[in-house]
């Protein structure tokens, strides 16, 4: 495998990992939110 192919990869799979846990903390916030309001 090539590095360039690792080099070019690793920011984009860092970044899309990171927005995943956000964006997936954020919705446990609003699904437990949610289960308190009822």
């Amino acid at each position: 495998m090539d590095f360039r192919i690792a080099l070019v990869l690793a920011p984009l799979a860092i970044a899309a990992s990171w927005a995943i846990f956000n964006i997936g903390a954020a919705a446990l916030g609003q699904l437990k939110n949610m289960q308190t309001k009822e």
